[in-house]
């Protein structure tokens, strides 16, 4: 008897490279984020879409605070068309990230997510802006 590992067959190669080759055109990590605003090579804008408390309790530096249910066309007029959006919200259990990503999309922006959110930001180590 298969375990439930190997009860479905794996996907074909071409097909899980397909897959996973998609996948980063959603969402990027945290470690790639720090990389990039470290080095002051931010090509994206990083948007923390959890509530104003939250945020001011602790957000990612460089990010802007805008909470998903306030992603609207005028909120983003300050940014080009083909600017890229990052989001991110608390973590893997919070849809938040999700929820403004799926905003900026119907509104015709490019955007991913930041997997792992806060929860993921400060398992990699890195620290938190307050206020």
């Amino acid at each position: 008897m298969p375990s439930h590992v190997t009860a479905i067959p794996a996907a074909s190669p071409a097909e899980a490279q397909a897959h996973f080759a998609a996948e980063f055109r959603f969402e990027t990590d945290c470690w790639d984020v720090h990389d990039a605003l470290s080095r002051g090579e931010a090509d994206f804008v990083l948007l923390d879409v959890r509530s104003a408390e939250l945020f001011a309790r602790g957000h990612v530096p460089g990010a802007v605070h805008l909470p998903h249910g306030k992603l609207v066309e005028s909120k983003l007029a300050a940014w080009p068309a083909e600017t890229l959006f990052v989001t991110y919200c608390a973590g893997p259990h919070c849809n938040g990230a999700a929820r403004g990503a799926l905003r900026l999309a119907a509104l015709g922006r490019p955007v991913k997510i930041m997997a792992g959110g806060i929860t993921g930001w400060l398992d990699e180590g890195f620290a938190l802006a307050q206020g």
